[in-house]
């Protein structure tokens, strides 16, 4: 084996670029803030900064996984979908799963033997001192050797080409359940990864139900601010008219031109408060506010059917038994009892199977000599037992530990199966009462809308006072308010209900193929 100039150089040339990326390394800023006063210029910002202006990002970044026909115009079932395949939080809890489901094949890898091959190859030059000696007595008729001493000297120049090829193997074969256990607490990982990315999808769809009907109500409060607003301009219609016959005050004009203004002002902020809700629900969908969609009303939504036929304990129990977040609590349970499995292991012998074959070329040189030497291969196989003897209690505190987080894992899903039908009793109520209320707004709304034509009428011949009329308005704005809330009410508590229970976007079970024939 030789080396060519053209390798010593390549050599060279790579030993020097080290050296500069070292001394870059070196000459790096890692500059903190040189105070905690007032805020500062990182290195670099700029190029930070400029990116995020570029955007220059992957489609997966941007946001905007669907396409949204602008003359469509979603419904809730639309929505619901259109956020599932975009929101920003399904992808997410997505690429935790295959990361999970990726740790549990990590752990089965460990099952197989395990393969390394190598090469190796190198030049190596050497000097030995050389002696040079001078005797000082004859060497002895009975084979004794002269007697010698060293009068100089000077040194043996070695050198050595080395190529080495060589494969090893490791196999464990017996370690007393420790694998086992190990790939038992990835498969609970993902068991509670799978059932938070059910839980992600179960909050966004709940998200946008919440907030469609908050972007409803807000609609529908508009429409009653502009109603109270076309009110208050007849009742000031209905004043002026009776100041031109004499039958008004001029205070009272003034209280109606001053009611009037009050509910232009109700219509501009309730026109606020709707744009408000129309972004939370774009942001609940993963869209942007300016994206422009068509919405639909309230008024094309469908009734649900009522779920709450059953009994607040079968709820309770159907909650205990499906609800994502106590699924996810009992893999951690389970995944705790796996660990302590797997540390109780470390306390027995591990039995592995290990072997090398290799090849190897060593030509030397010795001085001026030519080169000798030759190739042969070497291989070998090995039986090797580890018992852990001490530790230093290592073990002993590793498994206090674990068993103290197992208990409090047993902890957290008796306190969470606890909330859970708190949850389930309040959202129960919450839906009863929604229902009971809208009948009460319906009928409030029916007796407001007659009070106010009676009083108005009765104002226009003379008979009703103005204070009179004004609370009649009053009283019918506020009754269209209650009767639009409580019919939101009682499909937010009803999509709350479902929530708790664990019935919202339960996914339904696998389809199973016939066997071919």
């Amino acid at each position: 084996m030789k080396h060519t100039k053209s390798s010593r150089r390549t050599l060279r040339a790579g030993l020097i670029g080290q050296i500069f990326v070292a001394i870059s390394f070196a000459q790096a800023r890692n500059d903190a803030p040189p105070t905690s006063e007032k805020v500062w210029l990182p290195p670099k910002l700029s190029d930070y900064e400029n990116e995020l202006a570029g955007q220059r990002f992957r489609e997966s970044e941007t946001g905007l996984r669907v396409s949204i026909n602008p003359r469509k115009t979603y419904n809730l079932a639309e929505l619901i979908d259109l956020a599932e395949r975009n929101n920003p939080e399904t992808r997410v809890a997505w690429e935790r799963v295959r990361q999970a489901a990726a740790a549990v094949g990590l752990t089965e890898s460990a099952y197989y033997p395990y393969l390394v091959a190598a090469a190796t190859g190198g030049y190596d030059r050497a000097f030995l001192p050389f002696p040079k000696l001078r005797a000082i007595s004859k060497a002895q008729p009975n084979g004794d050797l002269p007697n010698v001493e060293v009068v100089g000297g000077g040194t043996l120049v070695a050198q050595s080409l080395l190529a080495r090829g060589e494969l090893t193997a490791k196999w464990l074969l017996i370690d007393f359940g420790e694998r086992d256990a190990t790939r038992a607490m990835a498969r609970e990982q993902l068991m509670m990864a799978n059932v938070g990315f059910n839980g992600t999808h179960q909050k966004i769809v709940f998200d946008v139900t919440d907030r469609f009907y908050q972007l409803g109500t807000a609609r529908q409060k508009v429409m009653v601010a502009q109603s109270a607003s076309d009110a208050a301009n007849t009742v000031e219609q209905a004043v002026q008219s009776r100041i031109d016959n004499g039958l008004a005050t001029q205070p009272e004009l003034l209280q109606a031109q001053q009611q009037s203004a009050q509910s232009t002002y109700d219509v501009a902020a309730s026109t606020g408060a709707e744009s408000d809700a129309r972004v939370a629900l774009m942001e609940s969908i993963g869209l942007l506010p300016t994206v422009q969609i068509k919405i639909a009303d309230l008024e094309g939504t469908s009734r649900v059917a009522d779920q709450s036929d059953d009994s607040i304990d079968r709820l309770v129990a159907r909650a205990l038994s499906q609800r994502p977040d106590l699924v996810a609590k009992l893999a951690n349970v389970h995944a705790k009892e796996q660990e302590i499995r797997k540390v109780r292991a470390e306390y027995y012998p591990q039995l592995a199977l290990e072997a090398h074959a290799s090849e190897t070329d060593l030509e030397v040189k010795v001085g001026n000599s030519d080169f000798f030497g030759g190739d042969r291969p070497t291989f070998g196989a090995f039986l090797t037992a580890s018992v852990p003897i001490f530790d230093g209690f290592g073990r002993r505190y590793k498994l206090d530990a674990v068993e103290a987080e197992l208990h409090g894992a047993e902890n957290e899903l008796a306190g969470a199966r606890d909330a859970a039908a708190r949850e389930v009793w309040k959202a129960y109520t919450d839906y009863k009462t929604a229902l009971k209320k809208q009948e009460a707004a319906e009928k409030l709304l029916s007796a407001s809308k007659s009070a106010f034509d009676a009083v108005l009428d009765s104002y226009k011949h003379g008979l009703s006072t103005y204070p009179e009329v004004v609370s009649a308005e009053r009283n019918l704005s506020a009754a269209l308010a209650t009767n639009h809330d409580t019919e939101a009410a009682i499909f937010t508590t009803q999509a709350a209900l479902a929530l708790s229970v664990g019935d919202l976007a339960r996914p339904g079970p696998r389809l199973v193929r016939p066997p071919r024939r």
